[in-house]
């Protein structure tokens, strides 16, 4: 009996046409992706500053927890919502869906909001350093937060920085969708 030590997921046959293996792993590791950054957030809901040197000071709870719990599990959801760029709910809306459930996704409805979305994502969360703690960001030159300690910086940057990939991953899996469903609508119609 041989060992099997590498994990092959179950094939997933619910598409119209097969799925690159690189979009379906890239579509599940998305909302992972996203998370450390989710958990980084949620101590500055309680106004722990994991470390960051503030000038100004923070929000009243009634608002920053809130805030900062419905901006984690927004981002999860919507990174979860990706994974339809790669499974049959992408292609047919579920059947629960009020109105449109059972009824075909029209190609377009998917790829547009994923492609720019992606676009959106990408220049929220780049920015290019500058120098001397300031970054060229899509808001203009942007002050670098300061930190307590290396080591805050350091988990900072491990947990934040993966969220700069949520847009180009989106984007490449809107346009992986787009070229898999190319075509379908119109043999359907």
């Amino acid at each position: 009996m041989a060992l099997k030590i590498i994990h092959t997921p179950p094939p997933v046959n619910d598409t119209a046409r097969p799925v690159p293996r690189w979009a379906l792993r890239l579509a599940y590791a998305l909302p992972l992706i996203l998370l450390p950054s989710c958990l980084w957030r949620l101590p500055f809901a309680l106004h722990f500053e994991m470390g960051q040197i503030h000038d100004g000071g923070m929000p009243d709870y009634w608002v920053s927890i809130p805030y900062v719990l419905a901006l984690s599990v927004l981002s999860e959801v919507i990174a979860i919502l990706t994974v339809g760029l790669v499974r049959g709910w992408g292609e047919v809306a579920p059947s629960w869906i009020p109105f449109i459930g059972g009824r075909p996704v029209r190609p377009a409805a998917a790829t547009v909001p994923a492609v720019v979305g992606g676009l959106i994502l990408t220049a929220l969360f780049t920015n290019v350093p500058l120098g001397e703690g300031r970054n060229l960001t899509v808001y203009g030159i942007v002050e670098g937060v300061g930190y307590t300690s290396g080591a805050w910086q350091a988990l900072a940057t491990v947990c934040v920085s993966p969220i700069a990939l949520w847009g180009p991953v989106t984007i490449a899996l809107g346009v992986a969708y787009h070229r898999r469903r190319r075509g379908e609508h119109h043999l359907a119609a």
